[in-house]
């Protein structure tokens, strides 16, 4: 038997990125943004929402770029405080010690100890409500070498990411391999089908 919540933000896994933007001042900025997620993938694009209270709304409504910056686990207090403070008050990467690193392709920083890094630049943005929906152009995704499998593929185990769970509002890590996609479906084909 189900039980209803209600209309709530409620789904699973909900991403813990960090989008790079830089203010007017050229100041690099990071802030925690768990609504998102990649939204097409020709071209390849990634979406994020944010509300226009913040001081990353103006950055992306001036600068039109901004980067997805993925954590591993070992970051996860610095993540944790990309969300919890301002850009307007502090320099939080002096704070945290990360290192902005200019992207020599969009008009913003990435953080360089984080393992994955998506370039973009903004080419929708659409009111919602509360949030605006930026629609980023993915122009590069920058990897540590240290997270690609023995045939130079991606590996989400050696990229180490995490996970929110807003209705816990905790953090959870990426759990095991279950089974290859597109693939264990396949017990459900039938025959000459």
């Amino acid at each position: 038997m189900k039980t209803s919540l209600g209309a709530k933000a409620l789904a699973y896994p909900t991403p813990v990125f960090i989008v790079g933007t830089y203010d007017a001042q050229g100041r690099p900025n990071g802030m925690a943004v768990a609504w998102g997620g990649i939204c097409c993938s020709k071209p390849p694009c990634v979406a994020v929402s944010v509300r226009s209270a913040t001081y990353t709304y103006g950055n992306l409504m001036e600068r039109r770029a901004f980067t997805v910056n993925i954590p591993s686990r070992d970051h996860m207090a610095a993540a944790d405080y990309f969300g919890i403070a301002s850009g307007r008050d502090v320099d939080k990467f002096a704070v945290t010690g990360l290192t902005p690193v200019p992207s020599t392709l969009v008009d913003a920083p990435y953080v360089g100890e984080f393992p994955l890094i998506l370039e973009c630049n903004v080419v929708h943005v659409h009111e919602l409500g509360l949030h605006t929906l930026f629609v980023g152009e993915i122009l590069d995704v920058k990897v540590e070498e240290g997270c690609l499998d023995s045939g130079g593929r991606l590996s989400a185990e050696l990229v180490r990411p995490f996970s929110w769970a807003p209705a816990e509002n905790a953090y959870y890590a990426f759990g095991e391999r279950l089974g290859r996609a597109f693939s264990v479906g396949k017990v459900f084909e039938t025959e000459g089908a």
